[in-house]
């Protein structure tokens, strides 16, 4: 199998011919070290008038060299602005290819060849070791109340899985004291509706050695006194969710926060995690014990305890700085004390290529407290790596095939998963997922949802090479190719959005079904705009969610355009979430030949200065501005008089970020300033993160225009 192993990680490292040349990654060659790898000092300089001069300086630099060759860029097509980003894509391609392996960008150290651990391949072989007896916790595994072997060993029927992949699932709800509306949902009959444990003991948990004595020490930096509970060791947030992680159901929280509870949240699914891979392989290594020491001749169908591939726990993360912080604590809840530390293989490498510099960051550097817990340490997102536990040892940059967590980010993993019609391709090490978490999906959306989508489509599928697995110890369910039945699914979002709903709803199977967390906002973020500002919410008709992207393109140039085409509302800023909605008003900006300018993900950064420069100025009427640039660069735009959304914003903090920039430039036209939105009745979501529950019920019941004005002190 190790033979196996490393071949096919060697096959796998070498896939990323047709990932590179996509635009997404395009983008990512401009953007993956953007927050914190440019000259901030310039940009941030740029946001105060008195630096115009300078920022005039550095355009005249950047102009002659390549403004014009931009602007003569941006006539030939569609998508002018992933073009700028074509040679370093290319160079990086062409790295590839000559060294037949995959690269992963470590914004300090440049393009590195990606490493993987071969050493200690025997060392790390569940074939091939046996129980230590002092480590082992095998009499608990066979405690019935176990929720592993529960879960694991539950033996479904052919009815039921045609039940569940035919038949629609039933919900009801529950109010829990920290979670709020909990929905349960299944298809059969059976479903358990938990209960919120008002305490919990960890000896109850059933946790593995040594997680009962190591969790309460790693976990105390989230407690306080006033809400810790006699013997637990849980937060209140961390009692719930870790509730129905230990019931194995599937666990959607759209409430999670970068600056207040993504670490406790994190540190929960983590404890999940290593628990399930410590008792998954207890109970590979006690049957070796048991083989070994059986009888000659005697046969016994009672040592299924494997899947058809090695990996268990696939976790989902948005860059390296989020699985340095997975692997750190993996590491903590592992070492009962100073003096038992464990062995940890290629520490010093993994910390060399996921840590960061913190000298590295400008000192100036002056954005949002979420855009600094989102943008902390390493962010490149281009990332993968496999690790084994067992026993008393760690082994980091694992082969794939040998590994029993995989850390990753989308683009990571899609670059491994390939694409149909490629020679080189490989999602067998997915097969016999039993843990997949995705943590702040929210964030995949301003990557590229469709990296999540490709790994939702190959997860869970029958491999096509045995990999050299003992198919005599495989479980029934994985050679009945019913593993997606039994797979829990975690999801982490900071927010409810369509397309991540849809992802929980359509693609996770979980025989004990689903539990979403369904709070509705009862403010919105509206209250949080400090500017006296009339705003107009403007309601477009459609008859289905395809039919409101060209309806609200139409509805803008019909009936919202003509009312800023005058020359006294200039200083228009025109907020557009969407790329494609961006390069389509772009181009019939320019068919119209209107006054305007344009800043998106793409835009180099001389063009930012120029746009940002022309707007203030008035020499350009319109701006148009997406919603992707705002999340990963959070400028201030002075100027602006005027505010159009396109679309309501995906992250609604963001709309009374764009708002209060209104306040940047002090001109005395206060009176002037005006607001509008447009929404459909298929932005119910987004429309109440922003106005709050009971206007948006409103709203959505009344066909007319709402007009609301903000004092600043609501």
């Amino acid at each position: 199998q190790s033979e196996d192993s490393d071949k096919s990680s060697k096959e796998s490292d070498s896939e990323t011919e047709v990932e590179q040349v996509s635009g997404y990654h395009k983008l990512l060659a401009t953007l993956k070290t953007s927050p914190e790898s440019e000259s901030e000092e310039e940009e941030d300089e740029s946001e105060s008038e008195e630096a115009e001069e300078s920022e005039a300086e550095m355009d005249s630099e950047g102009s002659q060299k390549t403004g014009e060759a931009e602007e003569g860029e941006e006539d030939k097509n569609d998508v002018p602005e992933e073009e700028e980003a074509t040679d370093t894509a290319e160079q990086m391609l062409s790295q590839q290819q000559a060294d037949g392996t995959d690269t992963s960008c470590d914004p300090r150290h440049g393009v590195i060849e990606e490493f993987t651990d071969v050493k200690h391949e025997s060392e790390f072989s569940l074939e091939t070791n046996f129980m230590e007896e002092e480590s082992g916790d095998c009499n608990a595994d066979r405690r019935d109340s176990n929720p592993f072997k529960q879960h694991m060993d539950k033996e479904l029927e052919e009815k039921e899985i045609e039940k569940m992949s035919t038949l629609p699932k039933t919900s009801s709800q529950s109010q829990w004291p920290r979670l709020g509306q909990v929905i349960f949902s299944s298809t059969l009959e059976k479903h358990k509706t938990l209960k919120a444990d008002k305490e919990v003991d960890v000896k109850q948990l059933h946790l593995h050695k040594p997680l009962e004595s190591t969790w309460p020490k790693v976990n105390k930096q989230f407690l306080s006194a006033v809400d810790k509970p006699i013997d637990s060791s849980f937060t209140p947030l961390q009692r719930e969710l870790f509730c129905i992680m230990n019931s194995y159901q599937d666990l959607f929280y759209p409430e999670r926060s970068a600056l207040t509870n993504g670490e406790e949240i994190r540190h929960a699914y983590c404890l999940h995690a290593l628990n399930h891979v410590l008792k998954a392989n207890a109970q590979v290594l006690s049957n070796n014990a048991k083989r070994r020491d059986r009888k000659p001749g005697t046969d016994t169908d009672d040592h299924r305890d494997q899947g058809l591939t090695r990996p268990k726990v696939l976790m989902i993360v948005p860059f390296r700085e989020c699985a340095l912080r997975i692997v750190h604590i993996f590491i903590s809840l592992l070492e009962v004390n100073d003096k038992k530390k464990i062995d940890v293989s290629n520490k010093k490498r993994f910390k060399g290529e996921f840590g960061s510099d913190p000298e590295e960051k400008p000192p100036n550097l002056r954005r949002p407290e979420d855009y600094e817990a989102i943008f902390a340490g390493n962010i490149d997102d281009h990332f993968r790596i496999g690790v084994a536990i067992l026993q008393k040892s760690m082994r980091l940059y694992a082969p794939f095939y040998s590994s029993d967590i995989i850390i990753a980010s989308p683009l990571g993993i899609r670059t491994v998963i390939g694409a149909e019609g490629e020679k080189k391709r490989d999602f067998d090490f997915l097969s016999s997922i039993e843990i997949l978490i995705i943590d702040q999906a929210d964030i995949y959306l301003m990557q590229n949802w469709e990296h999540v989508l490709h790994l939702m489509k190959h997860i869970n599928l029958l491999p096509l090479d045995s990999h050299g697995v003992d198919f005599s110890r495989v479980r029934m369910l994985n050679l009945n190719n019913w593993s997606k039945y039994y797979r829990q699914t975690l999801l982490f979002s900071a927010l409810q959005d369509p397309q991540i709903n849809s992802v929980f709803n359509k693609h996770c199977f979980n025989y004990t079904g689903q539990v979403s967390i369904r709070n509705v906002p009862l403010t919105g973020s509206i209250s949080q705009v400090v500017v006296q500002l009339p705003h107009v919410f403007r309601r477009l008709e459609a008859d289905s969610v395809t039919s409101v992207i060209d309806g609200r393109f139409q509805f803008f140039i019909d009936k919202v355009l003509p009312e800023y085409r005058d020359a006294i509302m200039s200083h228009t800023l025109i907020y557009v979430p969407s790329y494609f909605d961006y390069v389509r008003l772009r181009n019939y900006f320019k068919k119209e030949d209107l006054n305007f300018t344009h800043i998106c993900e793409y835009t180099k950064k001389a063009a930012v200065c120029r746009a940002r420069r022309f707007f203030l100025k008035g020499e350009k009427q319109f701006l148009l501005f997406t919603e992707r640039f705002h999340f990963y660069k959070r400028y201030t735009i002075k100027g602006i008089r005027n505010l159009i959304f396109y679309e309501l914003p995906t992250y609604s903090h963001f709309y009374s970020e764009i708002c209060n920039m209104l306040k940047a430039t002090d001109n005395g036209v206060d009176a002037t300033w005006t607001c509008t939105v447009l929404y459909s009745k298929y932005d119910a979501q987004k429309l109440a993160a922003v106005v709050g529950i009971d206007r948006t019920a409103q709203m959505l019941q009344s066909k007319k225009n709402v007009h609301l004005f903000v004092t600043g002190e609501n």
